[in-house]
């Protein structure tokens, strides 16, 4: 997967719970946009309220929100509508929740325009709330949706209580569809933490210490004191450790133990492995040992990596791993296999979105891609394994930088060397990603040509193709050449300040990288050659020329260093 991909999650809530057919339907529309992946439908007939969930591209995911509000106001009628969740519209909340790839502050500009356009095109009172709202007493919904549906009338006169979007005036379009908030906010994580005990009591005691509420202050016993009252008489309160945590304990038959539940509404102010720790800190106070702890639902792949970084800088171990065993870190410092397995491509947002329809080039074992690029097929060509050659050289460099973070003697240097263990890796990812993009290009250019040329529109719509096809295969063997070439420095470095005993192996690393490079140079020189654009074409090829020129400057350079240290 890019790593660089934007996504953003939409939590749409409709007021309709029972309908299975009308529920359905709704929840259909988000699968005709391209790009957006439907993750759940959960329908609650008591609250007569169906929770929908999907994630993608930030321009499809509000596409899709727009098409399944659309549907759900020409299916569902607010008068008569009843269920013991408050309400005020078909579609009653629309929240947008940046995954990945994009901040908070780029998602408020995507909530806003979902919000114009429901106002404008559907007739629909649009309240903006939570990041998105326009001033401070919109943000909470609860504010915004007071009334609910049977305010909702009056509500529209009261200037204070404008909508956003959309018709202010009560009409029966309006009666049928009610209003409708939209907003962007943090993703909410619903986390329980595992304990060794039954007592229901002791896993609240440890909740009111975390959660942002805390517990109710009380003289003497804290249990059964005295509540102590402000001067209006309301109960005062004791926060607890994190702001933006909703906590509380229970027992769960299933597993037979007492579990602390966890909403987590700030990921930012209070990530998963903090509240871990200090939950952990809360139940030792209390002679009560925590076993494990589970994630119900999805997560974003940052939260994950964020509690691999935590644990492994606690261990004062390398943070440049591996993807596949920073999350075997995490599994196993937060015992998120505990009650159960956790498996990654079921349980991580991205993994969720990833396409394994086809089988890519970096999927394969070792021998499987040398059979793949021996046989008779040209691709994946000289290429690819330019990329590979190139991932390896950074791999090289990489293991140093970690032999080096563990090395005994030097643990007041591991922060240093874990550093360049991080850049290495993030070099060694990308080229792995141009591994099969330059097949990916390849085949892009056996498909323009495939293209048909019997009128004079489609010869030219063919020559277009070619064109940019062409222009595509050639900047992505430069794009291997630019990174290979910021590479070296993690070889460098490692052949000058790493573990003298893989000296042998920063220089092969840098003469890895020079190999990839020039590999992709000759991909350069080739595909450059065939564009009818002759000023673009020497631009790339120039470029070309000069970091060849640079980095096997760089490499000589590493090696005679290399060189003399071993002979010295």
């Amino acid at each position: 997967m890019n790593m660089n991909k934007r996504i953003i999650e939409c939590v749409p809530n409709i007021s309709e719970g029972r309908d299975i057919q009308k529920i359905n339907e709704i929840a259909r529309q988000v699968e005709t946009v391209e790009g957006v992946k439907l993750l759940d439908v959960d329908p609650g007939k008591a609250t007569n309220r169906t929770v929908i969930t999907f994630v993608g591209d930030p321009e499809a995911v509000t596409e899709a929100a727009f098409r399944l509000i659309q549907k759900a106001k020409e299916l569902i009628d607010m008068r008569f509508h009843s269920g013991e969740h408050p309400r005020f519209g078909a579609t009653d909340v629309c929240p947008l929740v940046p995954v990945s790839g994009i901040s908070m502050e780029e998602t408020v500009v995507y909530a806003r325009k979902l919000g114009e356009r429901v106002g404008k095109e559907l007739n629909i009172p649009v309240y903006l709330y939570e990041n998105a709202a326009t001033e401070e007493k919109r943000r909470n919904l609860a504010n915004v949706r007071k009334g609910e549906y049977e305010g909702l009338k009056e509500k529209l006169t009261d200037p204070a209580w404008q909508p956003d979007f959309g018709p202010s005036e009560w009409n029966e379009e309006i009666a049928r569809s009610g209003a409708v908030a939209i907003g962007a906010r943090d993703f909410l994580v619903a986390y329980n933490i595992n304990l060794n005990t039954t007592s229901t009591r002791r896993a609240n005691a440890i909740a009111f210490d975390i959660r942002e509420a805390g517990r109710v202050k009380r003289k003497g016993n804290p249990l059964t004191g005295e509540i102590v009252r402000d001067d209006q008489g309301n109960p005062v309160r004791i926060p607890g450790k994190f702001k933006g945590v909703k906590g509380i304990g229970w027992y769960i038959e299933e597993y037979g133990i007492a579990q602390v539940s966890y909403n987590i509404t700030n990921i930012k102010n209070a990530p998963v492995h903090l509240v871990f720790d200090e939950t952990v800190k809360a139940a030792d106070k209390r002679g009560v040992r925590v076993t494990g702890s589970e994630i119900v639902g999805l997560v974003p792949k940052k939260v994950i990596m964020d509690a691999a970084d935590y644990f492994l800088r606690k261990q004062q171990r390398s943070l440049g791993i591996s993807e596949k065993e920073k999350i075997k870190i995490a599994v196993k410092s937060l015992g998120l296999d505990d009650l159960k397995p956790f498996k990654p491509e079921e349980k991580i947002i991205e993994y969720m979105l990833e396409d394994n329809s086809t089988k890519r080039l970096v999927d394969r074992t070792l021998e499987d891609f040398s059979s793949e690029t021996a046989s008779e097929s040209p691709a994946p060509g000289g290429g690819s394994v330019s990329a590979y050659i190139g991932a390896l050289g950074a791999a090289l460099g990489t293991m140093v930088a970690n032999l080096s973070a563990h090395k005994r003697g030097w643990d007041e240097r591991w922060e240093f060397f874990s550093g360049w263990a991080v850049k290495g890796e993030n070099y060694r990812r990308q080229l792995m990603q141009l591994i099969d993009e330059d097949t990916l290009a390849f085949n892009r250019i056996l498909a323009a040509y495939r293209l048909p040329k019997k009128t004079v529109e489609e010869i030219e719509r063919r020559q277009q193709a070619i064109e940019e096809a062409t222009l595509y295969a050639t900047r992505v063997p430069l794009k291997v050449m630019q990174i290979s070439k910021a590479a070296m420095e993690v070889p460098e470095a490692m052949a000058k300040e790493g573990l003298q005993a893989s000296i042998s192996d920063a220089a092969v690393g840098a003469m890895a990288l020079r190999t990839g490079a020039y590999g992709a140079y000759f991909n350069v020189l080739i595909n450059a050659g065939q564009l009818k654009n002759r000023q673009t074409s020497g631009e790339l090829i120039d470029e070309a020329e000069k970091i060849l020129k640079e980095i096997i400057q760089k490499e000589q350079e590493i090696i005679a260093f290399v060189k003399s240290k071993m002979q010295g």
